[in-house]
């Protein structure tokens, strides 16, 4: 579930639903996707969300992919962990966890306006056993992170002992650390400091581990400051690798609320820390309040090396992730100089050079479509001049014409996507775009091969796919990715908000196309005709086949070509749609308006101007048109105003680097 599908379509109907409904029908439906056969890669195709290389973390003691965790609050029964690791995590949270199972049938409570999560009981969870199994069930490679508590209103006799037992417990697993919640903040400074030289004590004489494994501090986030002043001092850095800050204000009774509030509590703790230990000497990690990647710049400009996503994955969507870790590497980049761009003649030159020849294709294409239609060597073909044609069936060269346009318009459309991905995408080194531009043409080039079977062949065409083919191979010879330089978004802003309904649009479009395309072609080397066909000529195939044999052969042709051509042209747009809409990229929302509009002019000019107006044979084009025009209404303020400078009355204060 995409933001594009899960903002729009998805959480208006689940926050709806009682929580505890909707939490466990989203991630059964996750987890049972993930389970199936490519389960996991349709998740990795709608959201293309794996992590850069920029973020592996550069802190040798937490090899992780990125510095984006998961807080065990949003997945408690790891139901769905395997999809949840394809969004753009770097390592899980298990927990907290508990000796024995803490059960709770009371509600949860989801405020829909502000994000903020109530649940009943903190300490929810399976137990030790449980625990341990849904360890070593896990489906994917990200590092576990188990939190081990004491059980609420415990002694501290108690606690210790089940921190030992817990501790003992999960050190023999595929756990890469432990957040361990020795601190209390109802106990005092004595009794606080008592737990932790205990637990060192027994950590450092008798637990025995297989593997190196990290012990963080967890911090509750209404620990009091001034305790935690006079324990930093105590920690001994050689055995505790760093602390955690957890997400969760207490309400009333064992209750605990995860909302953007989290931040407001969690930033002065973490720049508390950080004064006494220096980046790099100590990991801080926070789990309160991250809602949208300014969240997330924050807390790491206030000296947190890693964060955990709780509500706000629930509030902005599986897609958070994704636009943290972009968010991170703009920061990690700023003002690095930028690389020379590559020569024209590397790479993205050539598909520059392919998208204007199918442009200029298609201006020829379209200009013979609407004045002779058939070419020497279709008259030669058929045995027939053009006359001749026309006097089997009034409305044929009509029929055949408007094939040609609706193919020419396509082509018109590939060039000009060519043509900008090349300039705009290839050049700067985004692999979106080059995947776009890869798919369509593996898929358009074979194309040429669908209407062979009837024994025609088109010199034109081949000579063009002759021409055009070396151009496409030398475009996609080796292009390394660049991360965007660009500002990236940072707010779930009212253009945020409208730039996913307008990305669901051109999704759909990418979709109804490529469904649209395979039909056509399917169409073009079989029957040929749909019965509107055949209704606005007035002819049967039979009357057709009678009058020239070769006849629907060549009418196949044209089918075939304009089906290969509109799924390849559909393809690329998806790709487009998925993976490359990003806040600002105002060339991205001029290609959406140039790459489209041949095509449509095209098919929809011609049906009207030949007087094939059949409004089912219609429907599709108009349907297709209309998600284009809204589609393009609706990423307009997201796509072409600048990041910098965001319109809305509560966002006039904000700065973003």
């Amino acid at each position: 579930m995409p933001d594009w599908s899960y903002q729009t379509l998805f959480k208006p109907v689940l926050s709806r639903l009682p929580s505890r409904a909707a939490r466990g029908f989203t991630l059964g439906a996750m987890g049972r996707i993930s389970r199936i056969p490519g389960g996991t890669l349709l998740i990795k195709t709608l959201g293309h969300m794996e992590p850069s290389p920029l973020l592996r973390d550069r802190i040798a003691a937490l090899p992780v992919s990125t510095p984006l965790g998961l807080s065990g609050s949003v997945d408690p029964a790891g139901v769905a962990h395997r999809a949840l690791a394809q969004f753009g995590f770097g390592f899980v949270e298990v927990g907290p966890v508990t000796v024995r199972p803490i059960d709770s049938g009371e509600p949860i409570l989801y405020e829909r306006t502000s994000g903020t999560i109530v649940y009943p009981h903190e300490y929810e969870n399976s137990g030790l056993i449980r625990s341990l199994r849904m360890l070593d069930e896990t489906g994917d490679a990200l590092p576990r992170f188990v939190r081990l508590s004491p059980e609420p209103g415990s002694s501290p006799d108690q606690s210790f002992e089940q921190l030992r037992l817990l501790a003992e417990a999960f050190s023999l697993t595929r756990a890469a650390g432990f957040y361990i919640e020795i601190w209390s903040a109802d106990r005092g400074l004595e009794d606080n400091l008592a737990q932790l030289e205990r637990f060192s004590a027994f950590v450092r004489g008798g637990l025995s581990r297989p593997a190196p494994q990290l012990f963080f501090l967890y911090l509750p986030l209404d620990f009091p400051d001034a305790q935690l002043t006079e324990l930093l001092p105590a920690i001994d850095r050689g055995l505790w690798s760093g602390c955690v800050i957890g997400g969760a204000l207490r309400e009333r009774g064992e209750a605990v609320r995860y909302g953007t509030d989290g931040q407001d509590a969690a930033l002065p703790k973490i720049k508390r820390i950080r004064e006494r230990f220096p980046q790099g000497s100590w990991l801080i990690q926070s789990a309160a309040g991250i809602h949208e990647p300014q969240d997330a710049v924050d807390a790491l400009r206030a000296g947190a090396d890693q964060l955990l996503l709780n509500s706000g994955l629930v509030q902005s969507g599986p897609g958070l992730p994704k636009r943290i870790n972009e968010a991170i590497i703009h920061e990690r980049l700023s003002g690095q100089p930028i690389p020379e761009s590559p020569s024209f003649w590397k790479h993205w030159g050539w598909m520059c050079l392919l998208g204007l020849g199918m442009i200029v294709g298609g201006i020829v294409a379209w200009l013979i479509a609407e004045s002779s239609v058939l070419l020497p060597y279709d008259e030669d073909y058929l045995g027939m001049t053009r006359d001749e044609v026309g006097r089997i069936n009034e409305h044929l060269l009509h029929f055949m014409s408007h094939d040609r346009i609706t193919l020419a318009g396509t082509m018109i459309s590939i060039g000009v996507l060519y043509y900008r991905l090349g300039k705009y995408g290839m050049q700067n080194g985004r692999h979106w775009a080059r995947t776009a531009v890869l798919t369509s043409g593996v898929v358009g080039f074979p194309s040429f091969f669908l209407y062979l079977g009837y024994g025609f062949f088109d010199p034109l065409h081949a000579a063009a796919a002759a021409i055009l083919l070396p151009m496409f191979l030398l475009a996609m010879r080796r292009n390394p990715d660049r991360p965007l330089r660009e500002p990236v978004n940072l707010r779930n802003s009212r253009q945020w908000r409208l730039g996913l309904w307008g990305q669901l649009c051109f999704v759909a479009l990418g979709v109804a196309l490529c469904a649209g395309g395979l039909v056509i072609a399917g169409v073009g080397v079989t029957h040929v005709f749909v019965p509107q066909d055949l209704a606005f000529m007035g002819a049967t195939p039979e009357q057709l086949e009678a009058a020239n044999p070769r006849l629907i052969p060549l009418i196949a042709h044209d089918r075939a070509g304009f089906g290969g051509a509109l799924f390849s042209d559909a393809v690329m747009l998806l790709i487009l749609a998925l993976w490359g809409i990003q806040q600002g990229q105002r060339w991205l929302w001029w290609t959406l308006l140039a790459g489209g509009s041949p095509a449509f002019v095209a098919g929809l000019s011609v049906h009207f101007s030949i007087g094939y107006r059949d409004f089912i044979h219609l429907l599709p084009a108009y349907f297709a048109a209309a998600l284009y025009v809204a589609g393009l209404i609706l990423l307009y303020p997201y796509l072409m105003r600048d990041v910098h400078l965001p319109n809305e009355a509560t966002e006039k204060s904000m700065t973003v680097t």
